[in-house]
């Protein structure tokens, strides 16, 4: 049964994106970010060993849950994060990777930035079109992103701290993706505590 990324996304708000350059501390952020009530948790290629971080953190991960992989740039690499249990794919950029994904039943959040790579990524079989870097226009170029395309399901990633995210999620984003403001330096064996508490916060303010 191919996982509803969308309707996942659009419930729980916030997409955790894990990019670390230790594989323990990247499975250990993943589980402290699933047990403080994290629902949809990436793991980015660049970071080592990633499909077996990938495979750890799915084998623990709660039912509810969705695991996937980002930094996924060509069809070589789907294979490898399908095979690895990954839930859905994510890529930085309109790539071979999303028909390739979406032709294996994983769901895409594509990365987008213009008018014609959102349209693109949704030709391609995007399920999602990841806004990146959001940072560059800020809610309002979302807000004028979705003014031609109503029905293209938007998730704000790159640069969303904390404040950000009101913004985004008035502007029309379904959801936020959130990496460095949200996991810090937890995947390279970082603070786990501080990680939680941020987690809560971002879990707070998109409830």
């Amino acid at each position: 049964m191919t996982p509803d990324l969308t309707a996942e996304l659009a419930t729980t708000r916030l997409l955790a994106v894990i990019r670390g350059t230790d594989t323990a501390a990247a499975v250990a952020t993943g589980s402290a970010l699933l047990a403080a009530g994290v629902r949809v948790v990436e793991v980015a290629l660049t970071t080592p060993d990633a499909c077996d971080a990938i495979a750890a953190i799915r084998a623990a991960a709660p039912p509810d849950a969705l695991v996937g992989a980002g930094t996924v740039l060509t069809p070589a690499a789907v294979a490898d994060v399908a095979a690895a249990g990954a839930q859905f794919v994510v890529t930085p950029a309109v790539l071979d990777s999303i028909p390739e994904a979406a032709r294996r039943g994983l769901p895409v959040a594509a990365g987008a930035l213009t008018p014609t790579e959102a349209y693109l990524a949704v030709q391609a079989g995007a399920a999602v079109v990841k806004l990146f870097p959001a940072s560059l226009g800020g809610p309002a170029y979302l807000k004028a992103l979705r003014d031609p395309f109503p029905d293209i399901p938007f998730v704000a990633v790159g640069g969303v701290g904390l404040a950000d995210l009101p913004g985004y999620l008035a502007a029309g984003a379904i959801a936020v993706g959130v990496g460095g403001p949200l996991v810090g330096d937890a995947a390279s064996g970082g603070d786990l505590d501080a990680l939680r508490e941020r987690a809560r916060a971002y879990l707070a303010a998109v409830a």
